[in-house]
């Protein structure tokens, strides 16, 4: 490296691994949201990947409550985000972490019914009222 190129490196996301896979698919999008890396699939939104302090550091799986209790049996290391209730949280620091976030992702990529939902539209801000 260069003495010029010091400061200029991108810091790379530690579960960018993860979602490289998904690049390829062709509904693949991934955004910024609330300081999370978020993929969506389609225009539905399936994973968010956390990499911050606990409880904002692992995988956080966008899904409807009707599908929480199947995908828990599937993965007993995925329990409700302790902010974020409504969507389903892999922790990081989970025995499991690396195989259950490696068939997370497969299952995103199938468009497994279980995971993803979709946005609300964006509300659109309201003009100002001069006085």
């Amino acid at each position: 490296m260069r003495p010029d190129e010091v400061g200029r490196l991108k810091r790379v996301h530690p579960h960018a691994w993860l979602w490289e896979p998904m690049e390829a698919d062709p509904g693949f999008v991934l955004n910024a949201m609330f300081g999370v890396k978020a993929v969506y699939l389609d225009g539905r939104l399936v994973l968010g990947f956390a990499a911050k302090e606990e409880p904002w550091r692992g995988i956080l799986v966008a899904t409807e409550k009707v599908s929480h209790a199947a995908l828990v049996a599937e993965f007993p290391s995925l329990a409700p985000h302790p902010v974020l209730p409504k969507w389903l949280y892999l922790p990081e620091a989970a025995d499991d972490f690396e195989r259950a976030a490696g068939r997370l992702v497969t299952l995103s990529l199938r468009r497994d019914p279980r995971i993803g939902v979709v946005p609300k539209p964006k509300k659109g801000r309201k003009p100002r009222r001069r006085s």
